[in-house]
Parts: structure tokens; sequence; C-alpha cells
């Protein structure tokens, strides 16, 4: 019996469905915008990070408010008589006459206005002289000048004997106070008030009838 000649069939290949290119571009698609929303998240992100950064600067400069300076910036005089020819101490005297140049400078992004401020002379603890530091505005990141005439002497002193020790050192010395009294207006909106002090030492020379010295702290 002969025999039946074996058949070989070939194995069917797996049942693959290779991708389209309608699917494949779908893909990209969608990849696409997955980086896009990203990138916009990431830019987002930089613009919140810049916004608060702006927010933080603007605030602890513009919106911050220092208290203005008030000083002493010179000093014109136009009489000065001291007396201490005499052997005794008790003659000692002075009598002044100048004109004072206050400076209010003001460092604020805002105008700083303060009202009528009262300017004190003394000498060794006492009241020798008083002047008026007029009201005004010291515009925004800027210094305002006033002209003041101020009158000192030795009057109101119930002791001469440290005067007679100073004068015969040919110096006279005399300390400023002053306390202003304002408010620092920022963009028309909000108002801080600010009372800066003065606190000047001058020092005198009576030989030369000049200002040897001015500090001012």
């Amino acid at each position: 019996m002969a025999e039946k000649e074996q058949q070989v069939h070939p194995l069917a290949p797996a049942n693959d469905h290779p991708r389209s290119d309608e699917e494949s571009a779908s893909l990209q698609a969608i990849e696409l915008k997955r980086k896009k929303r990203i990138k916009y998240a990431v830019y987002i992100a930089a613009f919140a990070v810049f916004q608060t950064a702006v927010i933080l600067g603007f605030a602890l400069t513009v919106m911050r408010v220092k208290n203005p300076k008030v000083r002493i910036g010179k000093i014109t005089i136009e009489t000065m008589e001291t007396n201490n020819t005499s052997a005794a101490a008790a003659a000692a005297s002075f009598d002044l006459k100048f004109t004072a140049q206050v400076t209010v400078k003001n460092t604020n992004f805002g105008h700083y206005k303060f009202d009528n401020s009262t300017l004190r002379f003394l000498y060794d603890g006492v009241t020798v002289g008083v002047a008026v530091i007029p009201k005004a505005r010291a515009k925004a990141r800027s210094t305002k000048r006033l002209d003041v005439t101020v009158e000192v002497n030795s009057r109101a002193l119930t002791s001469t004997t440290a005067l007679g020790s100073e004068l015969s050192s040919n110096v006279l010395t005399l300390k400023s106070q002053a306390k202003l009294k304002g408010k620092v207006e920022l963009m028309k909106v909000m108002k801080k008030s600010k009372s800066p002090e003065m606190n000047c030492t001058l020092t005198f020379n009576v030989s030369s009838k000049k200002l040897q010295d001015l500090k001012c702290k």
C-alpha cells in the first residue's frame, strides 16, 4: 500500500495589524498637544514667579515708607557779639543773629507734607533761641530747603561760668533740636505719619565770627 504523501502546510502568520497612517498621525497630534500643555504650564509658572517677585520688590521699595531726615544744612551769620573781657566769668555773654538753612530729605516715593514746627537752640541744656520751621512739602525723593532766621543770646542762662570758660577758648557751642510732624502720601491713596527729629551741634569760632563745625545725627 503506497504511503500517502504527507502534505506540509506553513503556519499562518500572526494576526498583526500594522498601524495605519491615520493612527500614527493621531498619536503624534496627541503627543504634540501634551508637550504644548507642559510648555504653557511652565510659562504660566514662570510668569507667576516673575509677578510675585515684582510685587515683592514693589512692596519692599516703593511702598516702604522711611522717616525723612531733618538737618541744618548751613549757617549764614549776620551778627555775632560776645563778651568775656571782664575778669569775672559772670560777665560772659553772647548775642547772635544768623540764617539757618533747614533741609528735609525725603527718600520716599511719595511726597512728605509737614506742619509748622519749632526749632530750638540750646546752650548747656538751656533754650537760648527759638525759630519756626514753616509748613511745607518735600517732594518724592528730593530735599526741601528752608531758610530760617534765628536770634540767640545768653540772657536765659542762670549761670555763665561754663560760658566764660568756653569763650576764653574762642569757641561757642550750641545745640539745635526740632521735631517735624507730617505724612508721607503714596500714590494719592495711602498716607503714613512720620515725625523725624533733628539733633545738631554747632560750634562757632568767636574770634573769626564763623561757623567752625556742624554735626547732625
